[in-house]
């Protein structure tokens, strides 16, 4: 029985596809190479078989967009008036644009705990330090607000160790 020719072809072309695929990768560019400083001994070199230790990265350092900026002002000028729910519903607005910057929880938290709100605040400072990863700033803002809210509540021990983590940051 002889083959027929579409049992041949399609075999083909999808190795021809798949070399062509695999191809375009070697037309990257290999990442370029940094020689050692001089007076670096050869032991900083991973042993055989292990790969190289990932590069340290830069502090990340988060920001408020142009329109969370503009809201989070808004919000300050609610709460100094004393509404806290238009405050706190300004600030939930400018995390709708940016749901992920822990700014925005910080700022979230500050109003809810000028409200009275100390359950939440905690609460707000907690998200915000699960999302200031790599920021050191925030994530000592993040801790001085736990830190205000479980004074608020009485754990004055809790409180004290917020404070101490947050000046490590």
């Amino acid at each position: 029985m002889s083959a027929s020719p579409r049992r041949i072809l399609f075999p083909l072309i999808g190795f021809a596809a798949a070399s062509l695929l695999l191809g375009c990768n070697s037309l990257r560019s290999p990442p370029p190479e940094f020689p050692q400083q001089s007076g670096e001994s050869g032991s900083a070199q991973p042993p055989p078989g292990q790969p190289p230790a990932a590069p340290a990265r830069p502090a990340r350092q988060f920001r408020l967009s142009p329109a969370s900026t503009a809201l989070v002002a808004q919000a300050h000028k609610a709460a100094s008036s004393g509404d806290f729910g238009l405050a706190a519903a300004t600030v939930e607005r400018a995390m709708r644009i940016d749901p992920d910057n822990p700014l925005l929880w910080i700022e979230l938290g500050r109003v809810r705990l000028s409200a009275g709100d100390f359950g939440q605040a905690d609460s707000m400072g907690r998200k915000a330090l699960s999302l200031a990863t790599g920021d050191p700033r925030a994530q000592s803002s993040a801790w001085h607000l736990i830190a205000d809210a479980l004074r608020a509540l009485g754990r004055n021990q809790e409180a004290a160790e917020a404070d101490q983590r947050a000046g490590t940051h």
